[in-house]
C-alpha cells in the first residue's frame, strides 16, 4: 500500500516510521532543515522498543510524488489552508484522507446528521478550501495519543508507543478505516477503528483544553503545574466544561476528570501549544479552544474557565505573534 504522510513533524514522523515498518511503501512530505535531513539519512526514531532508523521517499510537494492509496494529514490545524492548497497531486480517484489532528476537526458536521448536518466550520477551514478540495467523503477521523517530540532534525523520540483511533464521520462500520488501523497496528502502532470517533475526539479534546492553557501560561509540565491545587481544580473544571458541550453535540462521554488530571501529574512532557510557543510556530488556538467555545455558546453550554483560559492563551499568542485572531 502507497501511503504518504503529509506534514511528518513529530506525529507524522513518528506514524511514517511505524507504517514503513508494517511493510507499508511510505513517502513523507515535509519541508526545512527536517526535510533534508530526511532526505539524507531517513528518519530516527527513539521509542520505548528501541532506536531505529527507517529511509522513506522525501518531499516538499506533493507533485513529487503522485497519486497514493491513502494519505495520513498530520500537520496542525492552522497548516490545513497549505495542505488543501498541495495535496491534490497525492489523491487518486479512491484515496482516503485520515486526519489524525488535535481539536475539533473541520469535518465534524459532516455526517452527524439533525439540524446541524453539513454545517461549514469557516474559522478551520477559510473559505472551505479543504472542504472543496479533499470533500468530506474522502475524510477519516484520527485522534492520536503519543507524546512525541523532534529533539533533531531527522530525529523523533516519543515516550510511549502510541495509539490511533480512527472512524468515519458518518458511525458507519468502514473497510477503508480498518486497512488504516491495520496497516498501523503492524508496525507497532496500536490503531483503533471505532464507530464513535466523536467521542474519542472531544475526549481528547478535554484533555487538551484543560493542560495546554496552564502549560502556555506556567511554561511548566503537567508534572510541574498540577503540584498548585486551584491549577488542579481549573483543570478538572475545564475538563468538565468540555464534557458538556460533547453532550449537546451527541457524545455522552465520561472523561473521568479527577483520574485523568492525577494521571497527568506525573507527565513530564510538555504540551504540544506550548513546543508551538516555544519554537516560534502558529498555535492551534482555534481548533482546541475558540471552536469549542463557539459551539458552546450556539447550545446554550456555559464555560465560564474555558473562556478565561482560552483568552489568556490568545492574548499570549497574539503577542507572540503566533495567532491573529
Amino acid at each position: 500500500m502507497k501511503v504518504c504522510v503529509f506534514g511528518a513533524g513529530a506525529i507524522g514522523g513518528h506514524v511514517a516510521v511505524r507504517l514503513a515498518q508494517g511493510g507499508a511503501d511510505v513517502s513523507v512530505i515535509a519541508r526545512g532543515a527536517h526535510l533534508a535531513a530526511m532526505r539524507e539519512k531517513g528518519i530516527e526514531l527513539h521509542a520505548p522498543d528501541g532506536t531505529v532508523r527507517v529511509k522513506v521517499r522525501c518531499a516538499e510537494r506533493a507533485e513529487e510524488l503522485g497519486p497514493q492509496d491513502a494519505v495520513f494529514c498530520t500537520v496542525k490545524a492552522p497548516g490545513l489552508a497549505s495542505f488543501a492548497a498541495g495535496v491534490g497531486p497525492l489523491l487518486g480517484p479512491d484515496t482516503p484522507v485520515a486526519f489524525v489532528m488535535n481539536g475539533v476537526p473541520w469535518w465534524f458536521f459532516h455526517g452527524i446528521g439533525g439540524a446541524n448536518e453539513g454545517k461549514r466550520i469557516a474559522r478551520l477551514d477559510p473559505a472551505d478550501a479543504v472542504w472543496n478540495t479533499v470533500g468530506p467523503a474522502r475524510a477519516v477521523g484520527g485522534v492520536v495519543y503519543s507524546a512525541c517530540t523532534v529533539i533533531a532534525p531527522g530525529v523523533i523520540e516519543t515516550e510511549e508507543m502510541g495509539r490511533v483511533f480512527l472512524g468515519e464521520p458518518s458511525q458507519q462500520p468502514s473497510a477503508r478505516v480498518d486497512m488504516l488501523a491495520q496497516a498501523l497496528t503492524h508496525g507497532g502502532f496500536k490503531g483503533v477503528p471505532t464507530e464513535r470517533i466523536r467521542d474519542e475526539m472531544w475526549s481528547k479534546l478535554a484533555l487538551n483544553a484543560a493542560s495546554g492553557p496552564l502549560g502556555v501560561l506556567t511554561t511548566g509540565t503537567p508534572q510541574q503545574f498540577l503540584v498548585e491545587p486551584a491549577l488542579e481544580a481549573c483543570a478538572i473544571g475545564v475538563i468538565k466544561e468540555v464534557e458538556a458541550v460533547a453532550r449537546a453535540y451527541g457524545s455522552p462521554i465520561d472523561a473521568m476528570a479527577e483520574k485523568r488530571i492525577a494521571r497527568n501529574k506525573n507527565l513530564a512532557h510538555k504540551a504540544s501549544i506550548l513546543q508551538d510557543l516555544e519554537l516560534g510556530r502558529p498555535m492551534e488556538v482555534d481548533a482546541i479552544y475558540v471552536v469549542v467555545q463557539e459551539m458552546a455558546r450556539a447550545a446554550g453550554v456555559p464555560t465560564p474557565l474555558l473562556d478565561l483560559t482560552s483568552a489568556m492563551v490568545r492574548v499570549r499568542a497574539r503577542i507572540a505573534g503566533l495567532y491573529s485572531g
